[in-house]
């Protein structure tokens, strides 16, 4: 795969929203000017690590909006060995598949990098849509650095309740948030029984959709609840 360059010298990027614990008042941290130099391709956030070469597999189901039917999810998440280049940034690619009912629907490209203080950075995504075992469209593609688009921060390195982030920071494209509204979780899914895990609410603004992730220490997403389906983390 061919390194994909932006030259940016200095991105924008904004800082998570934070607020004590139990309290529901947010208050919105001063937007903080990020360097390139300040970033590195390994992430070891413990919510949210990324290890060379690694597949978390996650499996489920949800109901299809159209007909009613439950469908059958599996999602394969792997990173892959070599980085990539995103707005001056070297970051972590890591190659997302989906399937429903056993055919493949989308496969994404994502990119993140983790800041000196820990955070992680989502710089965007490549998207391929696939019907019928043919590419039908990229729905939902945007990388930082190209016209307004800019990282959005995906994990802060300091994680409260009441904890507010931009995810997605590309207008009118992707534009998907996140809260922290539960902290000290245990969570068990096939892989296994975790605790030291936090809740997420994440909105959609654009689609109006909102769903509910889990994320454990040492191990990253393990669950998933989108509206009418979930899915779990079956291996890892």
């Amino acid at each position: 795969m061919k390194p994909y360059v932006v030259v940016l010298g200095v991105l924008v990027a904004g800082a998570a929203l934070l607020a004590a614990c139990g309290d529901e008042s947010a208050e919105q941290s001063p937007v903080v000017s990020i360097d390139p130099a300040d970033f590195q391709a390994e992430v070891d956030n413990p919510f949210f690590p990324l290890s060379s070469t690694e597949t978390q597999v996650y499996e489920g189901e949800e109901l299809d909006p159209e007909t009613g039917e439950t469908i059958e999810i599996r999602i394969e998440s792997t990173v892959l060995a070599e980085t990539d280049v995103v707005a001056g940034i070297e970051v972590t690619v890591v190659q997302v598949e989906d399937f429903e009912d056993g055919e493949l629907t989308e496969s994404t490209l994502d990119y993140y990098a983790q800041h000196k203080d820990g955070a992680v950075y989502y710089l965007g995504e490549l998207v391929d849509e696939y019907e019928d075992g043919g590419v039908v469209g990229h729905g939902g593609q945007w990388l930082a650095g190209e016209g307004d688009n800019q990282p959005g921060l995906f994990m802060p390195a300091d994680v409260r309740v009441g904890t507010e982030f931009e995810q997605e920071r590309a207008p009118g494209v992707a534009e998907d948030r996140s809260k922290v509204i539960a902290v000290d979780q245990t969570v068990t899914t096939p892989a296994g029984t975790f605790s030291s895990c936090i809740k997420t609410e994440d909105f959609d603004p654009l689609g109006d959709v909102t769903e509910f992730k889990y994320y454990c220490s040492g191990v990253g997403l393990v669950r998933e609840e989108p509206p009418d389906g979930f899915a779990d983390l079956l291996s890892y």
